[in-house]
């Protein structure tokens, strides 16, 4: 299989509603979070553990192995969100967001298939994830700004009923 969706983790959500740590005081509107790229060689499961789910477990899905990335242009362990906020002024949705996040003007990256947003504060399961996002399929840029544009939405939102 591979890509096929973008989803929040179940075990971000459940550590939210047991309050375990998983984010600072300020929460994810101030904590830094990044956004690493990867390829299709991966098939992301929103039903993995804390560990699982965390950028370059041992074990996971999101070692450097399936990364894309370039030196000077997206950072190798991702690229840090700017102008963060959660949003609860929406009757029945919260959700979170940011500035759309983009690359330096020289990048080359190819076969960008989605990303893996998460938390690089949290220390007690280190970089834990919080959601990842398929692109629609393969993604490229060549001497040129890769840009990761937040839908309107946000980056991820969860809608009450």
């Amino acid at each position: 299989m591979a890509w096929s969706n973008s989803r929040i983790f179940r075990s971000f959500v459940e550590d939210l509603l047991i309050n375990t740590g998983l984010t600072t005081f300020g929460g994810l509107d101030a904590d830094t979070v990044k956004v690493a790229l990867y390829n299709n060689t991966i098939t992301p499961d929103n039903d993995v553990s804390n560990t699982l789910s965390a950028y370059n477990a041992s074990t996971s899905q999101w070692v450097t192995a399936n990364e894309v990335f370039q030196a000077g242009q997206w950072a190798q362990a991702g690229v840090a969100l700017t102008s963060q906020t959660v949003n609860a002024g929406t009757a029945d949705v919260v959700f979170f967001d940011a500035a759309d996040t983009a690359s330096g003007s020289a990048a080359t990256l190819s076969d960008v298939h989605g990303c893996l947003v998460y938390d690089d504060t949290v220390t007690s399961v280190a970089d834990r994830g919080i959601c990842y996002n398929y692109f629609g399929g393969a993604n490229s840029v060549t001497n040129g700004t890769f840009t990761v544009v937040w839908n309107a939405n946000g980056i991820f939102r969860i809608t009450l009923s």
